[in-house]
């Protein structure tokens, strides 16, 4: 693929070639010295003759740094050329122009150079954002896949749920309806729904009220009886068992499905929310080139599908099965009538207890208020004690503050100081004492508070237990189905 700003075919990312006539000819060094350019010393040494390959190869060699003083006393006397004329020396130098043209140069190099750079780190800037965009749509797309996919499964995932539910209640359905006839089943519903509704309501009792006493046990005991009248229907068809088998293998497939369902939808919805900033995000190199799939989006559709679509089938059979469901065995109504006989006894008792208990305890709480209301009005009492001796204390620290001003001798420790000072002392003790009490009456007022609260809050429970047993519970009761009912006949 071709990417924008790539910089293999850009001219520019090449280095310019160095010119070939960066050097002058010889045939330029004749040029006229009018031009007013700034002198430039000659890099190499005056005593080499003047040829011109001599000339080229000194132009070749590397500059050196050292000075021309440097260099010219190194060479011995001995090995000294002979001294040229002026004239051979201006005519081994370079000229004004070819300075010139040389720093010229230098400058056109050195903005191409820098217009190179502009160019590529303009361009790599613009390749910077365009992958930068690229890469973000690239995973915009993917969490947008990643998005609809979770949404899939968990289309799915309710599906299987509902089913399961109803492939649930109806197994739980089919095993109640297979051990009894469906006429008893009908008669003994009722009042084992009486029972377990009164047991389910008298769990709202509250506080000390929720007690394990002679009612409960006692429907507990009738909720027993009516199973065992249940169970004694002897009904096990073949059809109903086989059923059931298919019930539990439907939902077994089911559950199994759904745990699959849950697994990747949390999966794929982790997967959905991660971010480039989430935790846990990491390497994990050549993860890409595994394929460790085994379906296609159709088949794994098609898959969940049969499951529902079987599961169904199944439902409706075994539902089938139940309406065909006709025979009765005896049913023992005498047990059931007699327990129910015993438990209506029972909230009898238990009702006049629970009346008498609250009776009582409106009495104390009656009580309680008025010396709550007699504990406040101490309280006051004291409060205004303790605020008309204020007053007094006072007048005493007032006295004793004025005679501190006294001249000179006149500061005498005489009896009226004496009895002042022991005045301060005495209603300060009184004041003191007024406010211990004040606070004993405060604590006992609390303590009556906590007893209001306690007596209120128990009258409270009993007559939410009243309100449960002969409100709720008896007035169900009153539906019993009498003997007949119970034993099938009508």
């Amino acid at each position: 693929m071709e990417h924008l700003g790539s910089t293999l075919t850009a001219t520019y990312a090449h280095p310019k070639p160095t010119p070939t006539n960066f050097l002058p000819a010889v045939g330029t060094l004749a040029s006229s010295y009018r031009d007013r350019f700034p002198h430039n010393n000659v890099t190499h040494p005056l005593s080499l003759p003047w040829r011109p390959s001599t000339y080229y190869k000194v132009a070749s060699d590397s500059p050196t740094l050292g000075p021309y003083c440097t260099r010219s006393q190194k060479v011995c006397d001995n090995t000294m050329l002979p001294f040229v004329s002026n004239r051979t020396t201006l005519f081994t130098r370079y000229t004004p122009d070819d300075w010139y043209r040389s720093n010229l140069t230098n400058y056109l190099e050195s903005d191409t150079s820098r217009h190179n750079s502009e160019r590529l780190r303009v361009d790599t800037s613009r390749l910077i954002q365009d992958k930068y965009q690229h890469t973000r749509k690239t995973q915009a797309d993917s969490t947008q896949n990643l998005g609809e996919r979770v949404n899939d499964i968990g289309f799915w995932k309710s599906e299987i749920t509902h089913e399961l539910d109803a492939m649930i209640g109806e197994t739980n359905a089919l095993t109640d309806v297979k051990k009894k006839l469906e006429r008893a089943l009908m008669e003994t519903e009722a009042p084992l729904q009486v029972a377990r509704e009164c047991l389910f309501h008298r769990e709202k009792r509250m506080g000390i009220d929720l007690v394990h006493d002679d009612v409960e046990t006692q429907l507990l005991t009738e909720v027993d009886i009516i199973l065992c009248c249940e169970e004694r229907m002897k009904l096990h068809l073949d059809k109903a068992i086989a059923q059931l088998a298919a019930n539990r293998a439907s939902q077994h497939e089911l559950e199994k499905d759904l745990s699959d369902k849950q697994a990747a939808y949390r999966i794929d919805n982790k997967c959905h929310h991660l971010r480039n900033t989430s935790d846990g995000v990491s390497y994990f190199r050549g993860v890409e080139r595994v394929d460790a799939t085994v379906s296609v989006p159709e088949s794994w559709a098609k898959f969940t599908d049969d499951n529902v679509l079987h599961s169904q089938s199944t439902r409706a059979a075994s539902s089938k099965l139940r309406d065909d469901i006709h025979n009765l065995l005896v049913v023992t109504a005498n047990e059931m009538w007699n327990q129910f006989n015993k438990v209506n006894l029972s909230f009898t008792s238990r009702i006049a207890e629970t009346a008498d208990a609250k009776n009582k305890i409106q009495i104390h709480l009656a009580k309680t208020l008025q010396e709550i209301f007699q504990t406040e009005m101490t309280i006051e009492s004291i409060k205004k004690a303790i605020k008309d001796k204020s007053a007094f204390l006072k007048v005493a620290q007032t006295r004793l503050d004025e005679r501190t001003r006294r001249p000179n001798i006149e500061l005498c420790r005489d009896m009226a100081q004496l009895r002042l000072v022991n005045e301060v002392y005495e209603v300060d003790d009184t004041i003191q004492t007024l406010q211990q009490r004040l606070r004993e009456a405060e604590d006992t007022l609390q303590s009556l508070v906590h007893s209001k609260a306690t007596l209120g809050h128990d009258l409270a429970v009993k007559a939410n237990s009243l309100y449960i047993d002969q409100e709720k519970c008896m007035s169900m009761r009153k539906t019993f189905p009498n003997t007949l009912r119970l034993a099938g006949f009508c």
